[in-house]
């Protein structure tokens, strides 16, 4: 229902311009040409945009359309000439923006809907995905978490069609920080994060319970660490990509 809130927003905001429309007198005399106030009309834009609604103070204020000559349109509510409030944004290519606007920016809760079906649902500032949203990709991958300047930022979780999943800290897209990567198999890897890879303090499970504690870097055991295979077999001592080099080797 949350999803569908912003698209039924934008209906009954259609719907209200239809409304208005009969209500507000038309601009018409020919002081409208110089001055339109509270009053439904048209008018049409040095770069051919054209506006079709309610004006207040010779300004786009209240319900109204905005189409541009390259295709765009807006829908939705204005403020002294910028996009505020509810509204819908439809781009030459398809995109389409449903949902909170200030100052000609998506502010607030919006729909971010691209031409191949990839959408963000969640929080908006200034144009950019900031806070909290999803986003989910045709092929079934999603993103679940915080955002920062439309890159994933914070806590979140990421899933794959094949079932791959992490939990745990972003940052500018890739998981840095404290997290849990699980694999389809079973394997596990628990700790560290930097630049999407094993970095620092971890622990990696495979599926038959062998798992190694310790240092990696770059994906790998590296610096101490002690693997314990499942007959109770222990590797301890110094690792260098992946393989014990020194100590109970």
């Amino acid at each position: 229902m949350k999803k569908l809130l912003p698209i039924l927003i934008i209906i009954l905001s259609s719907l209200l311009i239809t409304r208005e429309a009969l209500s507000l007198p038309n601009c018409s005399g020919v002081l409208s040409f110089f001055w339109k106030n509270n009053c439904f009309g048209t008018d049409t834009l040095p770069d051919k945009s054209q506006y079709i609604g309610e004006f207040q103070n010779n300004k786009f204020n209240g319900q109204g359309t905005l189409t541009f000559a390259d295709g765009r349109k807006y829908v939705g509510d204005f403020k002294d000439g910028f996009f505020n409030g509810q509204g819908s944004f439809i781009m030459s290519d398809g995109r389409k923006y449903i949902g909170e606007w200030k100052d000609d920016y998506p502010n607030g809760q919006g729909t971010d809907t691209f031409p191949d079906g990839t959408q963000y649902l969640g929080e908006f500032k200034e144009g950019e995905y900031n806070g909290q949203g999803t986003v989910t990709s045709p092929d079934g991958t999603q993103y679940l978490g915080e955002f920062k300047n439309n890159l994933y930022s914070g806590n979140g979780t990421l899933t794959f069609p094949d079932g791959e999943k992490y939990v745990g800290e972003f940052k500018d897209d890739s998981k840095n920080g404290q997290g849990t990567l699980t694999f389809p198999d079973g394997s596990k890897y628990v700790g560290d994060f930097k630049d999407g890879l094993y970095n620092g303090q971890g622990t990696y499970t495979l599926p038959d319970g062998t798992h190694y504690v310790g240092e990696f870097k770059n994906d790998s055991p590296n610096g101490q660490g002690t693997r314990t295979f499942l007959d109770g077999t222990i590797q301890e001592g110094i690792w260098k990509d992946g393989e014990c080099i020194s100590g109970d080797c």
